[in-house]
């Protein structure tokens, strides 16, 4: 039970990570700087965004990338490795449930394919929260810098979405990996006390000790 909850929400985390990939709201402006309230602005890692109350939405894709700051290109490569990852321990996680049978696979073969799914979860957790606090860590610096001229952003939903993902996936790894554990230990020690439940019986004296010579 526990290896299907962990690769649940491994899948979930996986879906998180995508669409905070996806995101195009990873900062929004500053309404302290703003002059109207009827107009947004908010950029992600592919493209910034303009948006009104009138419901009209221009976005502009970032055209170099070569361009772009250091912590922003950082950022895409996490986020697109922590996806590979992922869905990788999906498959690989899949492939050691028990009840998926390939050949003639023995039970601490699934256990140790099961583990290899868990610390690849942790792994592409790891790579996501590195990178929604990277960028979230710049974000606040920029805001609070006296000296900084640009413009202001606050934190947007992508990184909060990025940050659920990191969680989740750090969950279902752990689950994966502690189910992996206990499988093996508890058949340890069920090989132990069956090995210690040996039966000894005398053996029968013979018959050349027990008889006598009589002259």
């Amino acid at each position: 039970v526990i290896l299907v909850v962990g690769l649940v929400l491994g899948v979930v985390s996986w879906c998180l990570q995508s669409s905070c990939t996806s995101s195009q709201v990873w900062k929004v402006r500053s309404q302290v700087e703003s002059l109207t309230s009827s107009q947004w602005q908010f950029e992600g890692l592919w493209m910034s965004c303009a948006a009104t109350s009138l419901g009209s939405l221009q976005c502009s894709r970032f055209k170099t990338v070569l361009g772009l700051p250091a912590h922003l290109q950082a950022c895409r490569a996490l986020m697109i490795l922590s996806m590979l990852v992922s869905l990788a321990s999906i498959i690989v996680s899949v492939l050691g449930l028990k009840c998926i049978k390939i050949g003639r696979t023995s039970e601490p073969t699934k256990d140790q394919i099961a583990l290899s799914g868990g610390i690849m979860f942790i792994l592409s957790g790891v790579f996501t929260l590195t990178a929604v606090s990277w960028y979230a860590a710049r974000v606040i610096n920029d805001f609070y810098d006296p000296l900084y001229g640009g413009v202001r952003f606050e934190l947007g939903t992508g990184l909060y979405l990025g940050w659920a993902a990191s969680c989740l996936a750090v969950l279902g790894g752990s689950m994966l990996c502690c189910s992996c554990r206990k499988t093996s230990l508890f058949s340890y020690n069920y090989s132990t006390t069956s090995r210690g439940h040996s039966i000894y019986r005398a053996a029968p004296a013979s018959d050349s000790g027990s008889t006598k010579a009589y002259v």
